[in-house]
């Protein structure tokens, strides 16, 4: 399995977990501290539209932001997001499907990087932020091993970033022989055993 099926793997959990969360729950808090539900289905879509982007060398739009409402969700129904974010999703993946995507560089929001280092950390984001939405909505989330361990790669490699930039927590301890997906969702400050304040 390469790069781009790792990818399209985990662009595939978010998008079913994404239509599999009842908007009635949108509300509802997260594992993410400040975020409920919609904020974490719209911090998806904007992923899935910075994805689709970068991959496709498309030129950024500055004035677009994932603030509120994604630009793609803005004007549209809590009932219509989950459709939405599946057509981006899609443009997205077939971004990156060709081994050329993953080489030289490319741009995330703006900012020139590798175009497998943005790769990597879309791979990452997507996985771990399925994870977010389902168990905030009592969702499964069955991550294949291997992509369990590209993911905890990926999210190992930005993790003193994003602890420096305020996007990760503290590590959270979990125990030696840990499954990898739940290290890396310890490594990015996430307590694998959260469930939702009122369970």
């Amino acid at each position: 399995m390469d790069n781009a099926d790792h990818l399209s793997r985990s662009i595939d959990l978010a998008v079913a977990v994404i239509r599999g969360a009842d908007p009635a729950r949108y509300d509802d808090p997260s594992p993410c501290s400040d975020f409920a539900v919609r904020d974490v289905v719209n911090h998806l879509a904007f992923g899935f539209l910075l994805a689709h982007r970068s991959g496709a060398r498309q030129a950024w739009d500055p004035s677009w932001t994932g603030a509120d409402r994604t630009p793609f969700l803005r004007g549209l129904p809590d009932s219509g997001w989950a459709q939405a974010c599946e057509e981006q999703a899609a443009a997205a993946a077939q971004a990156w499907a060709t081994p050329a995507a993953w080489e030289g560089e490319s741009q995330m929001g703006g900012s020139p990087m590798p175009a497998a280092v943005i790769g990597s950390i879309m791979t990452a984001e997507f996985a771990v932020h399925a994870w977010d939405l389902a168990v905030a909505t009592g969702q499964p989330l069955q991550v294949p091993p291997a992509l369990a361990q590209v993911v905890l790669e990926g999210v190992e490699s930005i993790a003193q970033m994003g602890r420096d930039g305020g996007w990760f927590g503290a590590a959270v301890d979990v125990p030696a022989g840990a499954p990898a997906f739940e290290r890396a969702l310890a490594a990015s400050g996430r307590d694998p055993r959260w469930t939702p304040p009122s369970a």
